[in-house]
């Protein structure tokens, strides 16, 4: 093939005036380092929707959305050894860093000052064919399929790194505020390492979908919590509820807020809120190791996603589905000649 469907962001705005294009484009030419990814699914992740919205301005004009991707080697550039066309690869949000800076050197690759991410500054997965670093593909199992596993991509890994930052001591309480793709996939995490979760959320589907995963209470957002928490994580991209959830948290708690965007968050009282050495963490993208180690761990424990699926001809529908909370779980877009959708 030489060209191929993809969406585009023409103009960002409210995905409602529907700022996305479906377009005929060449099929992209990989770099010498570089693999060319037939995609087989790719997920539809909320940094999707604030990249289409203009929430995070576009970094390149008329960029393909999309950094949840589960493919198959199409082609790769000279440099590239290891890979062989058909090797199954994911595809996930950090595209590249430098290598050499202070921050890559002692492991934070993540606060790489030239990091580049797929999806925002490079074409991603909302496309039939997508490139990628042959050094920053994630090798896949064989035992899962594509719709499956696309999620993990980034909600999963994403959802690992910001559970590693609430620090949570070992039989730990854990509270989730939101519970969309990241968080459901985090909480099945948590739960099999033995922590107690309780989620928070206003969508009332989707807590009863995290009391079937094992939580052990699901109530709306401002709804009180029947204990103290050890840790909390905001995935929720609502600056009013990071003061919510210091609240809850114990004498030494941590709270670490996932998203790569968040509203304004207002005035914390330092008594309420802030006294007893309670700790605010951001979480910046991950690392390369989070995203290997993260897979390991749901492979042994059997972490799956709750997945809605569409074609990818609906992208923009998925995304304003999305933002409506139409779906537990996670969408995954699949192409529309597989008839793997709903």
């Amino acid at each position: 093939m030489t060209t191929m469907r993809a969406w585009v962001v023409a103009e960002p705005g409210p995905i409602e005036r529907e700022p996305l294009r479906f377009v005929e484009t060449p099929v992209p030419v990989p770099g010498p380092d570089e693999l060319l990814v037939q995609v087989g699914a790719c997920g539809v992740c909320r940094t999707d929707l604030h990249v289409s919205e203009g929430d995070l301005p576009v970094h390149r004009p008329r960029v393909t959305p999309g950094h949840e991707v589960v493919g198959r080697v199409a082609g790769m550039g000279d440099a590239v050894t290891g890979y062989a066309a058909g090797d199954r690869v994911g595809v996930a949000w950090l595209r590249r860093t430098d290598g050499s800076c202070g921050y890559c050197a002692r492991g934070n690759e993540n606060l790489c000052p030239d990091s580049v991410y797929t999806g925002w500054d490079a074409d991603g997965g909302y496309a039939e064919y997508t490139t990628v670093p042959a050094a920053f593909a994630y090798r896949l199992p064989g035992d899962l399929d594509d719709v499956a596993l696309a999620p993990l991509m980034c909600a999963g890994i994403i959802g690992y790194r910001a559970l590693r930052r609430a620090a949570l001591p070992d039989g730990g309480r854990l509270g989730l505020y939101g519970f969309g793709g990241s968080a459901h996939l985090c909480a099945q995490l948590a739960i099999a390492q033995g922590a107690t979760v309780h989620v928070r959320t206003r969508d009332v589907a989707a807590q009863r979908l995290a009391l079937t995963l094992g939580a052990a209470s699901a109530a709306g957002t401002y709804d009180p919590l029947p204990e103290p928490l050890d840790s909390a994580i905001l995935f929720a991209p609502v600056g009013s509820l990071v003061p919510v959830a210091l609240r809850a948290l114990d004498r030494g708690g941590v709270l670490s807020i996932a998203g790569i965007h968040l509203s304004e968050v207002p005035p914390l009282d330092y008594e309420r809120e802030l006294f007893y050495e309670k700790e605010v963490r951001s979480v910046t993208a991950n690392t390369r190791a989070d995203g290997r180690e993260f897979l390991t761990l749901a492979a042994r424990f059997g972490i799956r996603a709750t997945t809605r699926t569409y074609p990818l001809s609906q992208a923009q529908l998925a995304l304003q589905d999305l933002k409506s909370g139409r779906f537990d779980g996670a969408a995954v877009l699949v192409d529309d000649s597989t008839g793997q959708y709903a």
